[in-house]
């Protein structure tokens, strides 16, 4: 029988309503043998999420030592799902037991993960399905790096004889049993290595949308549901905050050419969103571009300096100052006397005196600044390629908005243009972009 792996956002855990869906889901489809769940998610408009419950008690467990009021919550969540879902499963003692263990040895990593952990065995009950507990195949190493191959050996030998199984999102073990996490999404990670290791026909990525909107909603009224697109695709625009998918699920299955399939939980008649190894050159030519993303939260360190063209190791110096005070870049264009360095403001923060007078020594250039207050925009599709125009169209769209671009850059690979733009002029650069090309 073939294999499909699907994992269940936060959204679609959120309650026992959603958790019966789920469980339709499941069992329309006798493939689908191994489900992967968040913790979860927001059932309503100003509810907490259980994870950030969960976080809120390592705080208090940091502060006063016990979290007894805050995990009384999480208490309260499961045990109204598992009595709303009709379940034969007391979790009094399941729940008592992961206090007990935060509050002896406790770490950021062990309390964020319990809430993926107790949403699975809730749902391995509902479904009838093996539970197995992720800290068991989904390998770390002692300071926290995930081993992949490691895991795809295991977690294939462990499902071997293993039917049907549900298995928690977002964390694992290291081998002296301590947990750690992916970052925030990481279930998505999960799935896919689950997917990789089952030598899955498919990875169904259930959540909360018809798919993977070409344009944030939020921004853009209406944006259309992008039906089919490559996992090079998905990398730019998940990793320029369209959030469907956590940008690193893409690499498991990637690795064996496995497609990726964005489905509704609460609408699952909807093809949802198929993302290939490669789009078929007939259908990117159909279209200009995939879709367009973005981030606000951004600075340029903007340095200016005669005949920099001509000295040798100039940007290896300039970089160095970064690397040195382990500060992560973004994008990097220059001109013969220009060089622009763009950097989240979370990576510069509090470092922006050292950093400048540190590049000032090292390179000693005419002129250097940050410019703070500026958004990326990534405007993505391999029928970039194709046609000629795209960025003239691009930047044609921007001055009728009256949108000043600070900084443009266009990979070799003609698979993307990002633009910087002031902050405040964000979304309604958005909005400009999508529009020039829909």
């Amino acid at each position: 029988m073939a294999v499909k792996v699907v994992k269940f956002g936060g959204t679609s855990m959120a309650d026992a309503g959603a958790i019966n869906q789920v469980a339709d889901i499941v069992k329309s489809d006798p493939e689908r043998r191994y489900v992967v769940v968040s913790a979860p998610g927001k059932r309503f408009s100003g509810d907490t999420k259980v994870t950030d419950l969960l976080y809120a008690c390592y705080h208090d467990l940091e502060i006063n030592g016990e979290c007894s009021a805050t995990f009384a919550k999480i208490r309260e969540r499961f045990e109204g799902i598992v009595k709303d879902l009709g379940l034969d499963l007391d979790m009094k003692p399941i729940l008592d037991e992961v206090e007990k263990k935060m509050v002896v040895n406790y770490s950021v990593d062990y309390c964020a993960s319990r809430g993926e952990y107790l949403s699975a065995i809730v749902l391995a009950k509902k479904l009838g399905f093996e539970f197995i507990d992720a800290e068991k195949i989904m390998i770390f190493d002692d300071n926290g790096n995930f081993m992949p191959e490691q895991t795809n050996e295991l977690v294939a030998k462990t499902l071997k004889d293993i039917r049907y199984a549900v298995i928690p999102g977002f964390y694992g073990a290291d081998g002296t049993g301590s947990i750690h996490t992916f970052s925030r999404g990481g279930s998505d990670i999960t799935g896919a290595v689950v997917a990789r290791a089952a030598d899955a026909v498919i990875y169904e990525n259930w959540t909360d949308v018809d798919g993977f909107m070409s344009a944030d909603p939020r921004i853009v009224e209406n944006p259309t549901i992008i039906k089919k697109l490559s996992y090079k695709e998905l990398r730019e625009l998940a990793y320029m905050g369209a959030n469907v998918l956590h940008p690193e699920a893409v690499f498991p299955v990637k690795a064996c050419g496995i497609p990726i399939n964005i489905r509704n939980t609460f609408n699952p008649q909807a093809p949802g969103t198929l993302i290939v190894a490669e789009v078929e050159e007939d259908e990117f030519a159909k279209r200009q571009i995939t879709g367009v993303a973005g981030k606000k939260g951004y600075s340029i360190i903007f340095i200016e300096k005669e005949l920099m063209n001509s000295e040798l190791g100039f940007g290896r110096r300039v970089l160095s100052v970064l690397e040195y005070y382990n500060i992560l870049f973004e994008h990097m264009p220059s001109g013969i006397g220009t060089l622009s360095i763009v950097v989240s403001d979370n990576e510069l923060a509090g470092k922006e005196d050292v950093v400048l007078e540190r590049i000032r020594n090292i390179v000693k250039p005419d002129n250097i600044e940050i410019k703070s207050g500026i958004s990326l925009i990534s405007t993505v599709g391999h029928g970039m390629s194709f046609r000629p125009g795209t960025a003239a169209k691009l930047c044609e769209a921007l001055a009728k908005a009256n949108i000043n671009i600070r900084m443009i850059d266009q990979g070799s690979s003609e698979l993307n243009i990002i633009v910087a733009v002031a902050t405040q002029d964000y979304e309604k650069a958005v909005n400009a972009i999508y529009h020039a090309f829909a």
